[in-house]
């Protein structure tokens, strides 16, 4: 399956590696290269694209007021030197989020999921003959808080901060103090719904509002990413929240 490629940025360099990385890919045909959102809206009009290679800091229209103007879009690899981006980048159900500069491998990282979705989308999946069993995931845990043992939805948390022997257990109505350690509060809680960013901070992914300069925010409060944790966080930026 060939891939029709487009990709739009103001920096010419910029394109020339795009233009270098794509020649060295055979299951790849770059259709045009464009230096405005302006320049690649014609080219969406007249050409069939299968994916664009999307700037998002560029002068008239930024790549994010590209997309939401855009009625039909093809498949979308931002390419850009600003990872504060990359949250808004996920809500346009990006394949990837590529900062530069960009190396190689992780250009055929990116283009590589990007053909496997299309892949999915024009293979149809075969019926299963028996349905496998559903076993519903737990949605709450219990913690001892005040005397009693509370039950604590994972969908009411937004972060939990870590207090000597105690966390603090933020959600959208109260704050609950227990006694609990942040590892043992990390094995309650669904990995795939909640990280440690800080030695003192969990945080619930499905609440980040917006990151930017080493800090999440999460309604008002600005939490901080401490740098032995900020590897693991970026990887879930630009990998795992994609999809």
């Amino acid at each position: 399956m060939t891939i029709r490629c487009l990709a739009v940025d103001d920096e010419p360099l910029a394109l020339d590696i795009i233009e270098s990385y794509v020649s060295k890919l055979p299951f790849l045909q770059l259709v045009k290269t464009c230096s405005s959102a302006t320049e690649a809206m014609q080219v969406l009009q007249q050409e069939q694209i299968d994916l664009m290679f999307l700037d998002i800091e560029m002068p008239e229209l930024t790549g994010i007021q590209f997309l939401n103007i855009l009625k039909h879009q093809p498949l979308i690899i931002f390419t850009t030197a600003y990872p504060n981006y990359a949250l808004e980048g996920f809500n346009h159900d990006a394949v990837d989020y590529l900062l530069k500069p960009i190396p190689f491998d992780r250009f055929l990282k990116a283009v590589t999921k990007a053909q496997e979705r299309l892949q999915r989308r024009k293979t149809p999946e075969a019926p299963a003959n028996v349905p496998a069993p559903q076993t519903p995931e737990q949605d709450f845990m219990f913690v001892k808080a005040d005397y009693k043992t509370v039950r604590v939805g994972f969908a009411d948390i937004l972060w939990i901060e870590g207090l000597k022997d105690y966390i603090i257990i933020q959600t959208k109505d109260q704050k609950i103090i227990t006694l609990l350690s942040m590892n043992k509060a990390m094995e309650k809680l669904p990995e795939s719904r909640f990280m440690r960013v800080h030695r003192s901070f969990i945080v619930a992914l499905h609440k980040i509002d917006s990151i930017e300069k080493g800090r999440i925010r999460i309604g008002n409060k600005e939490i901080p990413i401490g740098e032995v944790y900020k590897d693991h966080f970026l990887h879930w930026v630009e990998e795992n929240n994609i999809q």
